[in-house]
This record gives structure tokens, C-alpha cells and sequence, in this order.
């Protein structure tokens, strides 16, 4: 694999996520940042470590996969030289800071016959996992309703990327936590047929959103209630579900990014475990029932990888799916902005 970046994204979920996964290893990083280099090389002694683009693509041969965690205005152009190059290829998200550029990246891949996925792990939350497990199972009876937060307490803005007001960056929480709680809810749910959001800067001097609301119809009728916020200072419920039998409340987030930063990796004891406290309540008023949580299973989305590299299965994440999510995406910005409801 080759690791475009060693930010947060490369170091903390890419890098250690791949080389845990039989089969795949991490065998060049790129990073011209010095303390990066030092960290890259010594968290992988076997990688390469590389300067720039150039010098990554002088190795194609060598490589069986780019990965693209980079700055989201980057994307779109290491994703479609990638693509030129032959390379199957793994993009962060937000897959591109358009659903136009993500849908031309995709129609490049497809052209070239080339794998192209989309890092969505958050389908991999434990959480997430026990939803989806509520509602397979029939448990909520017919879901009206669906509430999903992802908050921070943040409330000095940070001096990087994500913070910047320029909209090829594709900063401010939209489009960082936005992207994974629309993703979800479209998983969950389908289609949107409309779209309502307020979409705030709330911190002195932001130049992108940092508290947001957004309010789904999908065309199946589920509302899909989602906020994200830099300025949440209490624990408020991660998922509420309601559906005509019961209702699913759940707090606490997924604890595998922090295990990771901590040290932590797939198959060490404890790995995707949440806390016993954090266990969701199901049911109709006092007659509820603790819900145990899924264990949470980043590593599956490098293993299918490495499987439909060996031609064993698909990749884990339809690239047109990123492209829906960026469409309500935008919508929801334009929603905003305009103070009104967007018909897709």
C-alpha cells in the first residue's frame, strides 16, 4: 500500500489500520512534514517515506494501492493520477469537496476499469453496528424517526485545514463530521427527498460552519434528525431511534480512534469494546431492556479491501454512495444559506 499523508488521517486510522490486516502492508508513506517523517519511519521501519506525489508515482509498479488521506482540496487530483496510474485507490473523506468532482472521479475509475472506494469507517462504529443489528432484527417496528449526533467541545478554533474558509479546502464540520452522520443515515434509510438544515459559525472568528443541524426526508418517509457541533460541553445521546414499538437510546461514542492514538489495534483484548455504561435502552417507557453494544470492527474495512484486491469480493464502500452524501451535503449548505427547504 502506499499512504498519501500522515496526518491524523495516515498516522492514526490508514497506516495502523492497514498494517494490521494480513496480507497488506504499509510500504511507502508521503510526508514532506519533518516531524512526520521521523514519526512515519519509526511507526514503520519497512516503509519508504517519500517527499512528494512525484516520488510515489515513480514507484507504481512497486504497489498494489494508493490510499489518499491528504487535504480534502487534494483529493480529487491524487484520486484521478492514481486512477491514470492504473492503481486501485482509496479515498478519505469527504471523497471530494463536490458531488460533481466525486462523480467525474468515479466515472474516471470506471473508464479505466480501476478499484476506487471511499473511506467511510464510521459504518464500522460499534454503535452504528448496533442500529443496524435494532433494525434488521424488527425490534423498533417501523422507524419514523432517526437522531444521530456527533458532538466536540472545541471552542478554540484549530490553525489547520479543516478550519479554513475557502471552499475548495471543503472545510467546517459539514463536511467532516457531516460526512460520516449523512453517510450513516443514508445507509440506514435510502434516499433524501428533501432537506433542511441551519448551518452556524458560533465561535469568534471561524470562517467555516461549527454548529449545524440537518433534517432529512428520505423517500421512504424516515426523518432523519442529525447534528454536529465544535461547541457541545455536555454528554447528550449519540442515536435516538423511534419507531411505532419502541424506542433506542444510545450515549457515548465509538472508542476505536482513541484506542488506536492509545496504542490499541485489531485483535488486542478489548479492541471495539465500549464501556458496559455506554450500553443503549430499548423499549416503551419504564419496560426497556439494556442493549449490549456490537463490537466495533474498523479492521473489516481493510480486509475487504485486501479481498477485492485478490478478487475475492467487493470493495467495502460504493464510490457513488460518497457522491449522494456530498449532494445532500451541498444541499444542506444551501439550505443554510438560503433558509429554506431543497428539494432533491
Amino acid at each position: 500500500m502506499g499512504i498519501f499523508g500522515y496526518g491524523i488521517g495516515g498516522r492514526v486510522f490508514h497506516a495502523p489500520l492497514i498494517g494490521a490486516t494480513p496480507g497488506l502492508t504499509p510500504a511507502a508513506i508521503v510526508t514532506s512534514n519533518p516531524e512526520r517523517v521521523e514519526q512515519a519511519g519509526a511507526d514503520f521501519p519497512d516503509a519508504e517515506v517519500l517527499p512528494d506525489a512525484d516520488a510515489l508515482f515513480a514507484k507504481t509498479a512497486d504497489l498494489d494501492l494508493i490510499v489518499v488521506s491528504t487535504p480534502n482540496r487534494t483529493h480529487v487530483p491524487l484520486a484521478l493520477r492514481a486512477i491514470e496510474a492504473g492503481l486501485p485507490v482509496v479515498v478519505d473523506k469527504p471523497f471530494a469537496p463536490t458531488a460533481a468532482e466525486a462523480a467525474k472521479v468515479v466515472e474516471a475509475a470506471k473508464a479505466r476499469g480501476v478499484g476506487l472506494t471511499v473511506f467511510q469507517n464510521r459504518r464500522f462504529d460499534s454503535d452504528f453496528l448496533t442500529v443496524r443489528k435494532l433494525l434488521d432484527a424488527g425490534r423498533l417496528g417501523d422507524v419514523f424517526r432517526f437522531e444521530s449526533r456527533y458532538d466536540r467541545w472545541v471552542p478554540k478554533p484549530r490553525d489547520n485545514w479543516r478550519e479554513f474558509g475557502d471552499p475548495a479546502e471543503a472545510g467546517g464540520l459539514l463536511y467532516d463530521l457531516g460526512a460520516h452522520i449523512v453517510d450513516q443515515a443514508l445507509q440506514l434509510f435510502g434516499p433524501v427527498a428533501e432537506v433542511y438544515a441551519e448551518v452556524d459559525r458560533r465561535r469568534a472568528g471561524v470562517s467555516v460552519d461549527d454548529d449545524v443541524f440537518v433534517a432529512l426526508r428520505h423517500t421512504n418517509g424516515v426523518r432523519s434528525h442529525l447534528w454536529a457541533s465544535a461547541l457541545a460541553g455536555t454528554r447528550n445521546p449519540r442515536f435516538r431511534v423511534l419507531g411505532d414499538k419502541a424506542t433506542f437510546t444510545k450515549y457515548g461514542l465509538d472508542v476505536q480512534e482513541p484506542q488506536i492514538k492509545d496504542g490499541l489495534r485489531p485483535g488486542d483484548p478489548g479492541w471495539g469494546v465500549e464501556p458496559a455504561s455506554d450500553a443503549g435502552r430499548l423499549g416503551v417507557n419504564d419496560d426497556v431492556e439494556t442493549v449490549p453494544t456490537e463490537v466495533g470492527r474498523y479492521e473489516d474495512f481493510y480486509a475487504q479491501v485486501r479481498d477485492a484486491l485478490l478478487g475475492k469480493g467487493d470493495l467495502p464502500v460504493d464510490p457513488t454512495s460518497a457522491v449522494e452524501a456530498l449532494r445532500v451535503i451541498e444541499a444542506a449548505h444551501l439550505s443554510g444559506a438560503e433558509k429554506r427547504v431543497v428539494t432533491l
